[in-house]
């Protein structure tokens, strides 16, 4: 018996309001391993349902309602039906967002958080539906881009909030934020634990536990992440699959491929011909 559709998927960078990555997918067997973006993820499920873990508890998206996942939010997806399911989401920068609400009165300029995981609102998500149809079209830039405005803004002021300013941060913490900046900033690098642990001045056991409770994933898990983000800025320099893979420190193009695939949902080279 074969599947409803195959697997596809179309993704672009758009200059829209100073650019912004948009995907339309139709997955079956997909299955997003915990991932994080340093953008929004706002989406549509335009067939079947998508399970996703976001905020520490898993939810489920049904055909017409509206996905959110905060920048930095940890979270996975896959199909909650057996006919696997379709969506088309944009992926906007927080600056992107508090540029558009610095512009809006009484907003106040804020980055916007959302807490809820999935939103059920039929105008909205016909209104966002529209807004990625004509982003996939070319010319007509003027409404493109004043459709992605007022979507965004609505969104953002219909469902978003303002986060409590954050408390003081643990000593322990901010040994860790330190081992985060330090991954970034060469996560080619083939680092060990008992490195990592010594620069938060940690022991092993409480420097895995500590980096899991602050971040969301193992030490191993964040620097694929952050291999991932240097290897998507790479390929859209021009830089080919086999020498991203290898400056990003994977250990062979299949190693990279299946990463990237699990985690941004297409791969390496449907992300360049994008």
């Amino acid at each position: 018996m074969g599947v409803p559709f195959k697997e596809h998927t179309d993704y672009r960078r758009l200059d829209a309001l100073g650019g912004v990555d948009m995907l339309q997918a139709h997955y079956y067997k997909q299955r997003f391993a915990r991932h994080v973006h340093e953008t929004f993820c706002i989406g549509v499920i335009e067939q079947g349902a998508q399970r996703f873990y976001r905020s520490g508890a898993e939810h489920v998206a049904p055909r017409g309602d509206i996905i959110i996942v905060n920048a930095d939010d940890v979270h996975t997806g896959c199909s909650e039906l057996e006919h696997g399911w379709a969506y088309r989401a944009i992926y906007p920068h927080p600056d992107m967002l508090s540029t558009i609400l610095r512009q809006v009165p009484d907003a106040k300029g804020f980055v916007p958080w959302f807490p809820d995981a999935v939103v059920h609102d039929p105008g909205l998500s016909q209104q966002l539906l529209l807004t990625f149809s004509m982003l996939a079209q070319e010319g007509n830039n003027l409404l493109k881009e004043t459709l992605l405005l007022s979507s965004l803004t609505l969104l953002s002021l219909r469902y978003s909030r303002t986060r409590k300013p954050p408390r003081p941060q643990p000593e322990a913490t901010l040994k860790i934020l330190r081992v985060k900046d330090f991954i970034e900033s060469c996560p080619e690098a083939d680092h060990t634990l008992t490195q990592l642990a010594q620069l938060a001045g940690l022991s092993h056991w409480h420097f895995l536990r500590q980096f899991k409770a602050v971040t969301g994933l193992t030490p191993h898990a964040y620097l694929i992440q952050a291999r991932l983000r240097k290897s998507r800025e790479l390929l859209r320099s021009g830089v080919s699959i086999i020498d991203t893979s290898t400056i990003c420190g994977f250990t062979d193009q299949s190693h990279f491929h299946r990463h990237f695939k699990n985690c941004v949902g297409l791969t390496p080279g449907e992300f360049i011909k994008a």
